[in-house]
């Protein structure tokens, strides 16, 4: 049996429709590699029985479950997998199997062949929806300008990780921030492959569009003050507009009279609207960034672990 060790790490939220078909399908896998392996199951505050399910799993010593005290995101919920993890290669996934765990093998053997520090994937004829699609390929190509980092497909979380790339991202403790962003920033050699992606199967996804936008922020924001800049350049633009239309109504009153356009009023209207409207706009956007930067100086735990479940015992809260 080869040497290496393989940890896979994945979030779950309300999953109980799909915990027992995922474990059928992973075990398997994890198996048929010829490696050493541990799966790691975090349940993120789940509501219904995905906790309960997973324990059961534990029966099995390459099982291990994080129970985390409440629900502190996805991204949250893998960097408490990632702080317990053992293996030399960590792979993380979503349990909902729109991430065939069929696919590991090949993210590990691109990794082991290519000297890779990270394997990102690209999802190939994707079953969801096109009001999912169509958004998703607007912001794969957003973070792209705004980043800098040449990344493909940014929403898929089947990816590879070698160990000292996730040591450096665990070593951040960023309150906000963007995994596989953050795991390009400190690797050297990266790489996509193509996936399979499949029908959820079972429930529906629990990233709602306010989600959605948040965790686009989140990249943004942990990355680039490319926002900052645009509202320089924009209030700049806006300041040249400005002057160019009180020149203009300037002139136009001297050669049309004060008739001209209702004596100005619903021009200043115009004007003054488009002014406030900015100024609100550049306000939320700053405030945001304030904001995040108030809870990173705050240093409050990203997730509080309140105990590792395993077959050899019950963990301690930590």
């Amino acid at each position: 049996m080869d040497n290496t060790m393989i940890s896979v790490v994945i979030p779950v939220y309300n999953e109980d429709a799909n915990i027992s078909h995922l474990m059928e399908r992973l075990r398997p896998v994890m198996e048929g590699m010829n490696k050493r392996y541990e799966i790691i199951l975090v349940d993120d505050g789940s509501s219904d029985r995905s906790l309960a399910l997973m324990k059961g799993f534990t029966t099995h010593p390459e099982v291990r479950v994080v129970e985390l005290t409440k629900n502190y995101g996805q991204h949250a919920a893998i960097f408490s997998g990632f702080s317990i993890a053992m293996g030399d290669i960590i792979v993380t996934m979503d349990a909902d199997l729109q991430n065939p765990p069929e696919e590991i093998p090949n993210l590990v053997r691109v990794m082991e062949e290519g000297g890779y520090d990270v394997v990102g994937t690209i999802r190939k004829e994707r079953k969801d929806s096109i009001f999912r699609t169509l958004p998703s390929r607007i912001v794969n190509s957003f973070a792209r300008k705004m980043t800098g980092i040449r990344m493909t497909d940014w929403g898929c979380m089947l990816r590879a990780y070698r160990r000292n790339i996730v040591k450096h991202m665990s070593d951040c403790r960023e309150q906000s921030t963007f995994i596989p962003a953050l795991a390009v920033y400190f690797a050297k050699r990266v790489t996509e492959i193509e996936v399979k992606h499949e029908q959820r199967y079972a429930g529906t996804s629990h990233y709602s569009l306010r989600k959605l936008i948040n965790l686009q922020f989140d990249l943004v924001s942990s990355f680039s003050d490319f926002p900052l800049k645009l509202i320089m350049y924009a209030g700049l633009g806006m300041a040249f507009l400005g002057i160019s239309l009180g020149a203009i109504i300037g002139i136009s009153r001297l050669v049309y009279g004060a008739a001209w356009a209702a004596e100005g009023v619903f021009t200043l209207f115009a004007a003054l609207f488009a002014f406030i409207g900015f100024q609100f706009f550049a306000l939320g956007v700053m405030g945001e960034y304030i904001g995040r930067i108030y809870k990173e100086v705050r240093r409050r735990p990203e997730y509080v672990i309140d105990r590792v479940h395993s077959s050899d015992s019950e963990g301690d809260a930590r």
